[in-house]
């Protein structure tokens, strides 16, 4: 089981990629995977090889060839050399392990060299992408090329019809003046020489505009033409591109290390934001004292006027004293009766004048020292300034960090969300390409039913090739181990089940039959994993979430001109008697509540399946289909056993016909989305069914037993496969054995108790896992008819 994804086409290391044209690389890649696929499909002993000669040939020994010498081999080869067989003695037991060992040595050179021929895949696979790239580049230049081209010539165009237009008032003009000129007829006849020759002229210059112009568009049209071409070869190289494998390793570990980054830069965001804010408050208040200062200074300045004007006063009285000292000491001797009395007055001037003299100087020092504290808060205003605006630079460059950051994390979620879409597509192609039924595996959690203290059976490996894809059932100490497509473990959510099959769903859409149902014993949960709880969002299983997506995507398509046409049935498989589930109560036969009517099953030349007279439903909308489901829900099969409280007593059917087709393309296709809830299988000794309940589990046992008869003659590829053995395997004919993309979901229950039904289970899914069927095939045909097809 591990092999299964190692089918991938042997490449040439030395073949010359470069110099081959694409479209050629393209095709022998495909006819390589082809021819890989049809030589080594399954898991068959490989066939004996004749000669000596040819097994030298095929597999050298390690003896032979040293390790690092390229070796190649082709299928037919490797054929020989997995088919090879013993031809000594049945009981010569030495010579038989000298062949084992040299058989072993050459099993491991062919590994070798297929795990180098991957590796040139991936190379391969690199050189491609960085092809379309450059493809998608260049015709993205070309249609901007060819658009600016068209806009020129249009000018052009215009132009030329403006100067014709011009042309022809001119001409008007001068046949006007030739009939205004009759009275000089020499003048009137040199004027009509001279307007014939430009009239030529002009429709020389006319003929000539109007070829351009015809050229020009010849040429517009050639460039559509290389447009179109070109975008069939870029829809042909993202096709091919579809099935080249992407490694998210790179792109996950990025994204973590760009959370990281981010979770810093954050932080650093925040402290530096908080230090601006402190700035800016420092800011503030410094930008208030400036205030202050000026207004201390305003006053200062006011008051020093005020002070210099008294000041000044000052003088002129001191100078109308000193004039009046001169003239009292002139007039001294005249007084001297008075002299003591000027004295005293000359004495208190002086004393005056030295006070306002003291007064001034304050004045100034005070006025000086202003001056300095201006000069101060300047210069601190000045720093501030600057440093404000450095952390204003510093965060507008942190925010840019930060935006650049958001972008490359933005990037790398969508790279991761691309690379995931791409993972899926490749896989549905590989899978398409071998033809093998999918099969994913569900566990569903321990249930208190269960009961106290029960330890699950299962667990599941942590190697990196068997992560989410291995399985280990554990019985008696024993350890059971298994690998499908995809496991899931039983934390997982509906949605992420859901995710998985997405694109299988939209394969409906694209015009394949796809079938997905589900197997496993009563009460493993395939109902829950089908139909969920579709009122809560959350729990709504695989059906309403296809359904949802069917529908959404329908409406999206719509802007690229698809429209599109849906009918649905729904049917279960009851005691081995098909019951309409959408039939009304008026037109159905009833005894015991079940219906009389034998409806039939027959098959169509295109593999399609048609059951007569089942009632179908045209829908267009996700609520219609919503009440069919609940309508179906309620007519359907359910029963109590030891068990299940609830357990489904019926094969549940329901069938999505689509038929789209695009009025722009003029293309047609016809799609079918079966999704199938089987009963569960269940042992009487553990069911504890009697009566009504006893049949039921007979019949189911009985249909699910013939599914497995036709898996096994699938797998052993006999002539005859008994698909009418049942109702349900004769229904599911085109799904097992057709072009259908099929797959399964088998369903595990991790109690102790039921330990002996999940083994069967799982064994019979492994044998499911290696069936293989017809490679799907896209169906185009007629518009829908009123039958409605199930296969």
């Amino acid at each position: 089981m591990a092999s299964r994804n190692q089918n991938n086409p042997p490449l040439n290391k030395n073949r010359a990629i470069d110099d081959a044209p694409s479209d050629k690389r393209r095709k022998v890649g495909t006819g390589r995977i082809m021819a890989s696929t049809t030589s080594s499909r399954g898991r068959r002993a490989l066939a004996p090889v004749t000669t000596n000669q040819r097994e030298a040939a095929a597999a050298p020994s390690e003896a032979q060839v040293p390790e690092d010498e390229n070796i190649e081999f082709t299928t037919e080869e490797v054929d020989a050399l997995l088919n090879e067989k013993f031809k000594g003695g049945k009981f010569d037991s030495k010579a038989k392990q000298v062949w084992i060992a040299d058989y072993l040595k050459r099993l491991k050179i062919c590994i070798k060299w297929y795990k180098k021929s991957l590796e040139n895949l991936a190379t391969e696979q690199d050189n491609l992408r960085n092809m379309l790239d450059s493809s998608d580049r260049k015709c993205v230049e070309a249609e901007a090329a060819m658009k600016k081209k068209e806009e020129e010539l249009n000018t052009t165009i215009c132009k030329l019809e403006a100067n014709i237009s011009s042309l022809k008032a001119s001409l008007a003009d001068e046949e006007s003046q030739k009939l205004d000129a009759l009275d000089c007829h020499k003048r009137e006849k040199e004027a009509r020489l001279v307007s014939e020759k430009n009239q030529d002229s002009l429709r020389e210059e006319l003929q000539r505009v109007e070829n351009e112009a015809l050229s020009y568009k010849e040429k517009v049209k050639t460039h559509e033409d290389m447009y179109k071409r070109l975008q069939e070869y870029n829809t042909s190289l993202q096709q091919y591109n579809t099935k080249l494998q992407n490694d998210l390793k790179s792109a996950t570990d990025s994204n973590i290390q760009v959370e990281r980054e981010k979770a810093v830069i954050l932080e650093n965001h925040s402290t530096l934001r908080g230090h601006y804010n402190m700035l800016q408050t420092e800011f503030t208040s410094a930008k208030d004292s400036r205030d202050e200062a000026f207004k201390q200074r305003e006053a200062a300045v006011k008051e020093v006027g005020i002070l210099r004007g008294e000041l000044q006063q000052v003088r002129e009285d001191r100078e109308r004293q000193l004039l009046l000292v001169q003239e009292l000491t002139s007039e001294l001797a005249r007084f001297k009766e008075n002299i003591g009395c000027t004295v005293a007055e000359v004495d208190k001037l002086s004393i005056k004048s030295s006070a306002l003299e003291e007064t001034c100087s304050s004045q100034r020092d005070q006025i000086s020292v202003l001056q300095h504290q201006l000069a101060a808060a300047n210069q601190k205003l000045k720093m501030a300034d600057l440093s404000s605006s450095e952390i204003r630079t510093e965060y507008e460059d942190q925010k840019r960090i930060v935006t650049d950051l958001q972008d490359r994390l933005r990037e790398a979620e969508n790279q991761l969300l691309e690379g995931e879409k791409l993972r899926k597509k490749l896989h549905n192609t590989i899978l398409e390409l071998k033809g093998n039924i999918r099969v994913f595996c569900r566990v569903r959690p321990l249930l208190p039913d269960d009961g106290p203290g029960a330890e699950p059976t299962v667990s599941y490996p942590t190697s990196a090739e068997l992560a989410g894809r291995g399985i280990d059932l554990i019985q008696s100490g024993q350890k059971y181990p298994f690998t499908f497509d995809k496991v899931f473990a039983h934390d997982a959510s509906q949605q992420e089940v859901f995710m998985e099959i997405s694109q299988l769903v939209q394969s409906a859409l694209d015009g394949y039959k796809v079938c997905i149902f589900a197997y496993g014993q009563t009460g493993s949960g395939k109902t829950y994993t089908m139909m969920g709880r579709p009122e809560a969002p959350l729990q709504k299983g695989l059906i309403p979430r296809s359904l949802e997506q069917v529908f959404q995507t329908s409406q999206a398509l719509a802007a690229q001109g698809w429209k599109y046409k849906m009918q649905a049935s729904m049917l279960e498989i009851y005691n081995e008697n098909i019951q309409d589930l959408l039939a009304s109560k008026s037109n159905a036969g009833k005894e015991g509540g079940k219906q009389q009517h034998q409806y039939k099953i027959s098959h169509d030349a295109e593999g399609n399946t048609t059951v007569a007279d089942l009632t179908i439903v045209d829908v267009s909308t996700i609520g219609q289909v919503s009440n069919l489901l609940q309508k179906a829900a309620h007519s359907r099969s359910v029963g109590r056993t030891d068990m299940n409280e609830e357990s489904s007593r019926s094969h549940f059917v329901f069938t999505l016909r689509i038929y789209g087709v695009n009025e722009s393309t003029e293309q047609q296709v016809q799609g079918v989305l079966n999704l199938i809830d089987l009963a569960g299988s269940e042992r009487l000794s553990r069911s504890g069914a009697t009566g009504e309940r006893l049949k039921e589990t007979q019949a189911i046992n009985k249909s699910l037993s013939s599914l497995s008869d036709v898996i096994f003659a699938l797998a052993k590829k006999d002539d005859h496969v008994p698909f009418r053995n049942s109702k349900l395997t004769y229904l599911l004919q085109p799904c097992l054995g057709g072009d259908s993309k099929t797959l399964m979901f088998v369903n595990v229950s991790p109690d102790p108790s039921s330990i002996g039904e999940s083994l069967c289970s799982l064994r019979f899914a492994a044998r499911v896992n290696s069936c293989e069927i017809g490679i799907p095939r896209r169906q185009t045909v007629r518009p829908l008819d009123s039958r409605l097809s199930c296969g």
